[in-house]
Formats: C-alpha cells, sequence, structure tokens
C-alpha cells in the first residue's frame, strides 16, 4: 500500500525460519484447469499489469495469479513457503545474504524459459524504475542481486531484514521476462508475461480475461478453465445488481455493509456471504505540523472521545471490528495500546482534561479530511459519524470535507490537512508492515512524525530479528509510544468478504491474512 504509496482500498464493507525448503502442496507440471470459468466482480480498479508500478490491491490481484515469486504463501499460512525457488536459506547470521536456488524446468507463459538472470533483471528493474506508485519502497535494504549460475540467486543485503523473505512472496516479488520488459521504463500496453497459473489474455477498463497457463510449474492446482474479471469502478450498486442477476459468479471488494448485511439476512435469492479473516485496517492521520492537529491535546481529546463500537455498529453493520493498536489482532506483536491508554468507553471529562492541559479554551475547529471511495463506500459516512462524536460533547467544532482520491493525495502531500482518513492493506503478513512504512525513515504518511527511538533503534532491531514470536517486546515498545504521542488513531480492522452465487466454491481459501486472492481455488458447479 506510497501507503501500499496509495494506502490501497481496505475492504469494500467497511518465527521465520532461516532456510525454506519446498513448501507443501504438489506440484502441477501441467496446470490446465478442467472446471468452468468463473466471473468475478469488485468495485475497485486495476491500476497497473506491470508489477514494477502496482501497489494497490487490484493490481496485486493480477500480480499474484499471472506472475510467480521465489517464495508465495500457501492459503491460510502467514509464513511463505518456495514457490519459484527450489528452496531459499540466509547463509549467513546477520540475515544479510539470502541465497535462492530456483527449480528445474521453469518457464513463462509464452514459453521462454524462466531463470536466474529474470529474477535478478526484476529486482533490478523494480529498484531502477522506482515507480513512485510501485512496490521499490519496500526495498530500502536491498543492495545488489548476484547470479552466480542460472538457477541461483544471492541478495545482499545492506542492513539485516528477517522479513525479507515474507517481501519478496508478495507481489512486490512478481518476476517479469527480461525479453519482454524494458529494463528503463513501464510497459504501457496493458499486456503481461509470467510464469503464474493464469495468463492475461486481455485487459481493458471494463474487464480482464485470465486463461490457465500451462506452462506454469509451481504449488498451486487449478480449479477452474479460466477467470473474467468485471470492474465496477466504484458503483456497487451496480455491483450488487450483477450478482442478483447472474451476470457474475462472485461480488468481491465494493459491497457496502448494508448491501451485505441484507444479502446475509437471505434477501438475494441463490447467493451466500463468505467471510474470511483480514489484517487490513484504517487510521486518522495527524499532520503533527498542522496548527491545530498538531497539538497533542487535541489528538488526545479526539483519542478519548472516538467510539469506536458506535461506528462498527452504525456504519459498518458489524462487518468490522474496533482496532485498538497500530498492529491489527492476529499479527504477531499486536498490544492494545490504545485501549490501554485512553480506554473503549468515549470520556469527555478526559477529553476537556487533556485539552485544558495543552492550554486549549474554547471549541476546537476541526476539518476531517476523507475520500469518498478509496477506502470503501462508507468512508464519508464514517467521518461524519466521528465528527457528530466529537461534537456531542460540546468540545469541538468538527465538520467534514471529501474531495477526488487524485486531489487528496497531492493536498496531504503539500500538508494542507490536519486530520485525514488512510487506510492500509498490508504487503506481507508481519507486524513490520505495520510499522516501518508508517514510522521509519522516509514513511509514507506525510504527516511530519518522527521519533528517534523507533528509527533508530526499534524497527533495525525487529527487522533483524529472524525469530518473529522474540519481536513482542520491541513491537509493544514501538505501539506504547505512538500511542503515547498519537501520530495516528487506530479506527477499525476489517473483516474480509465475498458474496457468491450458489454453485461457487474456494472462497474460503482466498480470504486470509496474507491478502492473496487465488483464482486457481474457485470453482463452479
Amino acid at each position: 500500500m506510497n501507503m501500499r504509496n496509495q494506502w490501497p482500498v481496505l475492504p469494500l464493507v467497511a518465527g521465520l525460519a532461516s532456510g525454506l525448503l519446498t513448501g507443501c502442496g504438489s506440484e502441477t507440471g501441467d496446470s490446465g484447469g478442467t472446471g468452468s470459468s468463473v466471473v468475478m466482480g469488485m468495485s475497485d480498479d486495476v491500476l497497473a499489469t506491470d508489477p514494477a508500478s502496482g501497489y494497490d490491491p487490484g493490481s496485486w490481484l493480477l500480480f499474484n495469479n499471472v506472475f510467480q515469486s521465489l517464495l508465495g504463501f500457501p492459503k491460510g499460512a502467514t509464513e511463505p513457503e518456495p514457490e519459484l525457488a527450489r528452496q531459499c536459506t540466509f547463509t549467513d547470521a546477520q540475515a544479510m545474504v539470502y541465497k535462492c536456488e530456483l527449480k528445474d524446468g521453469l518457464k513463462f507463459s509464452n514459453g521462454d524459459a524462466l531463470t536466474s538472470e529474470d529474477v535478478k533483471f526484476s529486482f533490478d528493474r523494480m529498484m531502477k524504475i522506482d515507480d513512485p506508485a510501485g512496490p521499490a519502497i519496500m526495498f530500502p535494504m536491498l543492495g545488489r542481486v548476484e547470479t552466480p549460475d542460472a538457477k541461483t540467486v544471492v541478495f545482499h543485503l545492506k542492513v539485516p531484514d528477517a522479513t525479507f523473505p515474507s517481501k519478496i512472496a508478495s507481489g512486490a516479488g512478481s518476476i517479469v521476462d527480461h525479453r519482454q520488459y524494458d529494463a528503463d521504463g513501464l510497459r504501457t500496453d496493458h499486456e503481461a508475461v509470467g510464469s503464474g497459473p493464469y495468463k492475461l489474455d486481455s485487459f481493458d477498463k471494463d474487464q480482464a480475461v485470465f486463461s490457465v497457463n500451462d506452462h506454469y510449474k509451481g504449488t498451486a492446482e487449478v480449479k477452474n478453465s479460466g477467470v473474467t474479471l468485471k470492474f465496477f469502478h466504484g458503483d456497487r450498486t451496480a455491483l450488487k445488481q450483477s450478482l442478483l442477476d447472474g451476470g457474475i459468479d462472485i461480488a468481491y471488494r465494493g459491497l457496502a455493509a448494508t448491501d451485505l448485511a441484507d444479502l446475509d439476512q437471505g434477501n438475494g435469492k441463490g447467493v451466500e456471504v463468505i467471510e474470511g479473516s483480514s489484517a487490513e485496517v484504517q487510521h486518522l492521520v495527524f499532520n503533527m505540523e498542522d496548527p491545530v492537529a498538531g497539538k497533542l491535546g487535541v489528538r488526545k481529546a479526539m483519542a478519548y472521545l472516538l467510539d469506536r463500537d458506535a461506528l462498527i455498529n452504525d456504519v459498518y453493520q458489524g462487518t468490522a471490528t474496533p482496532l485498538y493498536s497500530i498492529i491489527p489482532a492476529g499479527i504477531v506483536g499486536h498490544n492494545t495500546a490504545f485501549f490501554d491508554t485512553y480506554g473503549a468507553r468515549p470520556s469527555r471529562a478526559k477529553a476537556a482534561a487533556a485539552l485544558a492541559a495543552d492550554g486549549i479554551t474554547g471549541k476546537v475547529k476541526l476539518t476531517l479530511w476523507s475520500t469518498p471511495s478509496r477506502y470503501g463506500p462508507a468512508t464519508d459516512q464514517e467521518l461524519k459519524a466521528i465528527a457528530g462524536q466529537l461534537n456531542a460533547g460540546g468540545l469541538f467544532e468538527a465538520d467534514v470535507r471529501s474531495v477526488a482520491f487524485d486531489q487528496y493525495e497531492k493536498d496531504i502531500a503539500k500538508g494542507r490537512y490536519g486530520v485525514y482518513v488512510k487506510g492500509w492493506v498490508p504487503d506481507y503478513p508481519d507486524a513490520d508492515n505495520f510499522t516501518a512504512p508508517f514510522f521509519g525513515k522516509g514513511n509514507v504518511l506525510a504527516n511530519n512524525y518522527t521519533n528517534s527511538t523507533i528509527t533508530g533503534s526499534l524497527i533495525p532491531g525487529t527487522a533483524a530479528q529472524s525469530d518473529r514470536g522474540a519481536t513482542d517486546k520491541q513491537f509493544g515498545k514501538l505501539q506504547d509510544i505512538v500511542a503515547a504521542e498519537l501520530p495516528v488513531l487506530p479506527v477499525w480492522q476489517a473483516k474480509q468478504y465475498a458474496v457468491v452465487r450458489d454453485g461457487v466454491y474456494g472462497l474460503e481459501y482466498c480470504l486470509d491474512a496474507s491478502t492473496v486472492f487465488r483464482f486457481w481455488e474457485l470453482s463452479k458447479s
């Protein structure tokens, strides 16, 4: 999400081992699916077909199915296992040299051989292009890539990073054919050549069509003969109606909470709501140099007045859960720093005391900035509800303004907003991905917040720890610092949903904390 540079759209409702050997699941030298084709709709757009550029949920959905990475996340897993690689391992105790050996006989969808040359080319190209809307921001630690032979790749890191395997297992680690991509520029023809379970047959503003890649060699077992992905460009009413009319088999990313509740109560004949786990989060972000939001007393007062339970019930119909820290529940390192510091129930008295301690008298005039669809269809409604909570106690005079996403991002970069909303879909399921992008050097929040303990000690220290379970204490300290200084205010953690027509199966294997939507698990009778 950069916050994936774009913070990507949120759900629209609202001990790493030093060595990784061949993972679970059978390899399929011939992946040709034999089931029916599946049609899926979503309200997100796919912003890129070139993995050196795309850093949004729609684009990564495409990457995870058309391209392969050296490692991947099996269904339900939060630790990566080999995919293109036969094995990968850190060869030093400091987690600074990472070596992968490729499997035999790898090919791209066009029949070209896939070798270590393509792996090096893909990473060198991504880093050289360094697209502002791309994933290069994830790899500041990458020094150089060496290829001793056609099947061996060695990554030399500038600093220790035990999460490097998870980073290269994400869409950011997609491997492209060096014969088909320019080393110096992005591909602009909306075509893609990868080695994943699917090949991209066509792509336009309304849909993308995928067929099974007969050259695929990996762990996925394809259960369909192809997938068509239809784009509804934020029109959730049309998305729902197409599902009910049978125009699509699956509605993913786009239905509002009220639509889900309606369908879940049986008001959609022949459809079923599928719920999965998620690590997607939403925060209010404070510009620390803003004359109003930059005052700690104002931020503390807002933290004391925020009623997350009311938002979840009234705006999101129970399709999210309250979030009390920057690391979500289900991710190793999570604590409840904001619950411990500010409580779960609104307190006007504590809010008033926080303002008084900062010398603030009279109502605080404040604008909450939103963008209408980027972070879910209910974002504007949510911020209006938050403004209502702030105003109810007589301490604030808050309003809400919503602008189109392109302008929203430009204004944030220029420091024009004091308080604004951001959402985050993780690149990989590790606490590092909820902390380093937000609070590390060159972070993507654009809110003028720095803390030397976080950047100088806690983030480097946790990154160097190969036993991820041993990072709890350091991540706990980091979360406590953020709760005390309040550069952001966590609001909610999402649940993932999809709605399927009768006879469509496999969605439960597509909705997990890895954020990998696996086309190959889908089947239709």
